[in-house]
């Protein structure tokens, strides 16, 4: 967890800053991961499934010098299929109403034509952005390939405000949240300090058993699935009733989701309770099936719902 009250204030006053920050980079950059690391808690899923995020979901860091309030976009990248062209909408909104922007580059891998792509987004948007090679852990790190590239793409950005970090052990995070601390507005935080997201119990419930059923399926089926939640119940104030639906697009999906023996959905259901009681102060008696909601990606309908969830 980060310590993010020991960063000292930047300047002689003690007026609080808040920022909406919206995250980009391209997918599997570590945006989730730094959220996650930045505000001490389970916010945004992870994976090594690329575009996991679908939805802009916000994370609060409370701090000595304000509040940031951090948008986790899904992973920007070329391409025409119709939920993916939902996704890119979703961060070309998020640039335009930020106060502060931090984008993110993969050290372990080539800047490529993907890599351009978010840079000419970012064109004139310089004076409120903040970019960080993020990975430097690992042995196929080259952070001086993404200095190059954005000393190149991106010229007006001042070099103190590139920082090489590590999302995953904490690392140059401090260095971050300061840098973006001094391009934030002096203003009223929007969340009161113990919050530190806005997201509803259902979308995190559905959040935490779509990155479990992601993590243990392969290939293209994590993208073919979305969960459902039917019903949600208070039974108690120490105990929550949920009923979950893992929704995919064809009737031989729902077989391999499923398992042999139904192995497959018992450690998926397993595993979100036990994750689940990390997050909530009350435990969640979960009731999870699989379902075949057919060729819904295409579903005007259906996608409205999830990316406005």
């Amino acid at each position: 967890m980060t310590d993010n009250k020991t960063i000292t204030p930047p300047t002689e006053n003690n007026t609080l800053k808040t920022a909406l920050v919206t995250i980009i980079g391209r997918p599997s950059a570590g945006k989730s991961t730094f959220l996650n690391t930045a505000a001490g808690e389970m916010i945004s899923i992870v994976s090594a499934v690329p575009q996991t995020t679908r939805n802009a979901i916000r994370g609060i860091v409370n701090t000595s010098l304000g509040q940031l309030v951090f948008v986790d976009t899904p992973g920007y990248h070329e391409s025409e299929k119709k939920m993916n062209l939902r996704m890119r909408n979703i961060v070309a909104d998020q640039l335009e109403s930020s106060d502060c922007i931090l984008y993110l580059i993969d050290s372990t891998r080539p800047c490529g034509d993907e890599e351009k792509l978010i840079s000419n987004l970012l064109k004139g948007h310089e004076t409120k952005l903040v970019a960080a090679v993020n990975k430097s852990d690992d042995s196929l790190s080259k952070p001086e390939n993404a200095m190059m590239f954005l000393q190149k793409e991106l010229p007006l950005l001042p070099q103190e405000r590139i920082f090489t970090i590590s999302a995953k052990n904490d690392q140059g995070i401090n260095d971050v949240l300061k840098s973006l601390y001094s391009l934030s507005p002096t203003a009223p935080q929007l969340y009161p300090e113990e919050f530190y997201t806005d997201q509803e119990v259902e979308f995190r419930i559905a959040e935490i058993i779509r990155e479990q059923a992601i993590n243990r399926l392969e290939q293209e089926l994590p993208h073919c699935l979305y969960v459902q939640i039917s019903d949600l119940e208070q039974k108690s104030p120490s105990r929550m009733w949920c009923r979950a639906f893992i929704c995919v697009e064809k009737d031989s999906q729902k077989g391999i989701v499923i398992g042999k023996n139904a192995s497959l959905i018992k450690t998926i259901r397993i595993e979100s309770i036990k994750k689940l009681r990390k997050i909530f102060d009350y435990k969640i008696d979960l009731d999870l099936q699989v379902k075949v909601d057919k060729n819904w990606r295409q579903n005007d309908i259906r996608l409205n719902k999830i990316f406005n969830s």
